[in-house]
């Protein structure tokens, strides 16, 4: 009877949650794709395409008249009608390290104190997450985990959104280190004394000298011969100098902008890519003339300024592209860890205010895989690279029309399942609708 009782209540605990899907199995077989509308990521569209991959690479990608081998040993899903797309990436999110943010215990994207370049996000990433299955859902297939807090947060990782742990889930570790601007001081309340300005200027001054100090020290330690004492904090900062890994400035204002691009230049740093950039648009050929990257923070926003176009935040991505400048698009802002499951939409919005729908495409796949350093492998569905791919019934950029059906990370076939698809199976069928 007690057996019974104890298989009885394993059985309903597996029903309660057998909405959250367990990891994928390797590709086993061959698969083959026709039919489909396949866009590449790099804005090429070709129509009625084939797409092969075995052992989670890419083997064709193009016409389907180009593909001429037996197709006997495949497993084919004909996908007339549907649209294929590269998984996107989103970049700077607090997905895996943030779980419910009113509660404290599920908050873990940040530690005590301002400069920490030796904080790895990738040990707190959490593969277990609720959130990451309605991510996935919508297309999202890879992640850019990134601490918060302080002036440096510490360092981000790459990872794929279909993993048992951290470790398997790892694209690429610590490929870069995050650095928020001190803001440039401005008297905003006009009752503020003067003695308060300059309190405040001077403390932006003392974090300024404490960065310079830390990067100056960091550099000079790179320098040393092997065997010296280690130092982590210091050791962690090495790439940057190297180029290995990308210095990410967090900051929006225009002179914010300029002046730490100009700092991390001076401070030796070789990769730059600044973050939220909101006023990018003023200081567009500054950022094409340093070669900086640009992660432009979430578009659903209002204008900074009374004087700004209404339109400002929509049309800064096609701002950006006339410009020439490389930049990719995130989801940063309120409830940023469940919202990027629309980072689609914020592409699309992006094609609505002057990009192309494979310009804005190319600004949630390829681009981003460019500046996080994965290229090689993720952001374009072409021979060689992973299969990681997404299939929908509609436009992916058009939450009209998004709807997608399958979706493969490494050629692994992943479930579309998660804890909202659960719940609207189970109402619908209480209701009879």
């Amino acid at each position: 009877m007690r057996i019974s009782l104890t298989l009885a209540l394993a059985s309903t605990a597996f029903t309660a949650f057998a909405q959250v899907p367990t990891p994928a199995l390797p590709q086993s077989k061959p698969m083959l794709i026709t039919g489909a509308t396949l866009h590449v990521g790099n804005g090429t569209v070709v129509p009625n395409a084939t797409v092969a991959f075995d052992k989670g690479r890419l083997t064709y990608a193009g016409p389907a008249a180009g593909f001429t081998q037996d197709k006997a040993g495949y497993e084919t899903i004909d996908a007339a009608g549907q649209q294929l797309y590269p998984g996107l990436i989103v970049p700077n999110t607090t997905m895996g390290l943030t779980e419910v943010e009113s509660i404290r215990a599920t908050v873990d994207e940040q530690e005590v104190g301002a400069l920490n370049p030796n904080v790895r996000a990738i040990i707190a990433y959490n593969t277990d997450s609720d959130i990451m299955p309605t991510v996935r859902t919508n297309g999202v297939l890879l992640a850019q985990p990134t601490p918060r807090g302080g002036l440096l947060s510490g360092q981000s990782s790459v990872v794929q959104l279909d993993a048992w742990n951290w470790q398997d889930a790892v694209v690429r570790a610590d490929e870069g280190q995050h650095l928020t601007w001190p803001q440039m001081i401005f008297r905003l309340n006009p009752n503020e004394d003067a003695t308060a300005l300059d309190r405040r200027q001077k403390a932006r001054e003392s974090q300024l000298r404490d960065l310079e100090q830390l990067f100056g020290e960091a550099n000079a330690y790179r320098q040393l011969p092997a065997g010296r004492k280690e130092n982590l904090r210091l050791a962690s900062l090495a790439g940057i100098f190297d180029g290995s890994k990308t210095l990410y400035l967090h900051a929006d204002y225009g002179k914010e902008i300029i002046e730490s691009v100009r700092f991390a230049r001076r401070m030796g740093a070789q990769k730059v890519a600044v973050v939220g950039a909101r006023d990018a648009w003023m200081v567009l050929d500054f950022l094409k003339q340093n070669d900086v990257s640009v992660v432009v923070s979430r578009i659903h926003a209002l204008p900074r300024r009374d004087a700004d176009d209404y339109d400002q935040p929509y049309k800064l991505p096609a701002q950006l592209q006339a410009a020439g400048v490389r930049f990719c698009l995130d989801y940063q802002g309120d409830q940023e860890t469940a919202g990027s499951r629309n980072l689609a939409f914020v592409a699309g919005t992006a094609a609505a205010f002057g990009l192309t729908k494979e310009q804005a495409l190319t600004a949630v796949t390829l681009t981003t895989a460019q500046i996080m350093g994965i290229d090689k492998d993720y952001g374009t569905l072409e021979a060689g690279k992973s299969a990681t791919l997404v299939l929908s019934q509609g436009d992916l950029l058009d939450m009209r029309t998004n709807a997608v059906s399958r979706a493969f990370i490494d050629g692994r076939s992943i479930s579309l399942e998660n804890k909202q698809t659960y719940l609207e199976k189970k109402f619908r069928s209480k209701y009879g609708l």
